[in-house]
C-alpha cells in the first residue's frame, strides 16, 4: 500500500510570516540584520544552529541554547495563530479516499506537535505522528526510521513530501521517493538542486502518480 510521508511546518502548516517574525524579533533584541523573505528562504536550513550562526548569532557570545529557547518559547505561545496552507485539508481528504496511508514526521517536538496537528483539526487524517524529543530541530532521520518501523510502511511505496533539503536527505536515508514543495521555508531555486521533483504548491500533488 502507498504511504505518505509528510512534513509538518512549511509544508501543510503555512507558518513562514510567523517564523521570520519571530526570529527578527530575536535579531532586533541583539542589534542584528532583520532577516527578509527572500534572505529567510535563502539560509534556512537544517540543523537550525547553522541558519542561526548564517544570520548573525554568535555562539562565542551566547550558547546556542538560549536563543533557541526564546524562539521557541514565542513560537509555542504564537503558532495556535498560524493557518494551514489553503489546499492543505483539501490535499489530505483526497489522498485518505485514494486509500493511502498518511503519517507526519516533523522537526517540531513530539508534545507540541500532536497539540498544533489537533488545534488545526487534521490529526485524525495521520495513521502515525512523529516529531523529536526536544526543541532543538537536529534531524528527523532516527525518528523516521522508528516511524517506519512502528508502522511497518513500504519504503519502496513511501513519499516523503516536505519544504526543505533536509526533507530530501531524510527521503534519502530512509529509502523513500521525495517531493518537495516550493512554498514553505526554502527557495525554489535551493530546492531543485537536489534534482528531484520539486512544485509550487500542494494542490499540484493531485495531478501526481503517488
Amino acid at each position: 500500500m502507498q504511504s505518505i510521508i509528510w512534513d509538518w511546518n512549511g509544508t501543510l502548516l503555512n507558518d513562514l510570516d510567523f517564523c521570520i517574525s519571530t526570529i527578527n524579533k530575536l535579531l532586533k533584541k541583539r542589534k542584528l540584520e532583520l532577516v527578509t523573505h527572500e534572505s529567510y528562504k535563502a539560509v534556512f536550513s537544517f540543523p537550525v544552529k547553522d541558519y542561526y550562526e548564517a544570520i548573525g548569532f554568535d555562539f562565542s557570545k551566547e550558547d546556542f541554547a538560549i536563543p533557541a529557547r526564546e524562539f521557541i518559547d514565542l513560537y509555542d505561545a504564537g503558532v495556535k495563530n498560524c493557518l494551514l496552507h489553503s489546499s492543505a485539508t483539501e490535499v489530505l481528504s483526497y489522498f485518505k479516499e485514494k486509500g493511502i496511508r498518511q503519517f507526519v514526521l516533523s522537526a517540531m517536538q513530539q508534545e507540541m506537535l500532536n497539540e498544533t496537528l489537533k488545534q488545526q483539526g487534521i490529526f485524525d487524517y495521520f495513521e502515525g505522528v512523529a516529531g523529536l524529543n526536544d526543541h532543538y530541530a537536529v534531524s528527523k532521520i532516527e525518528r523516521g526510521e522508528q516511524l517506519i518501523s512502528q508502522f511497518n510502511i513500504n519504503k519502496e511505496k513511501a513519499t516523503i513530501i516536505g519544504d526543505t533539503i533536509h526533507d530530501f536527505e531524510v527521503a534519502q536515508q530512509l529509502g523513500t521517493d521525495c517531493i518537495l514543495i516550493a512554498d514553505g521555508h526554502q527557495s525554489a531555486e535551493r530546492l531543485q538542486s537536489t534534482g528531484i521533483h520539486v512544485i509550487s504548491d500542494l494542490r499540484r500533488l493531485k495531478e501526481l502518480p503517488l
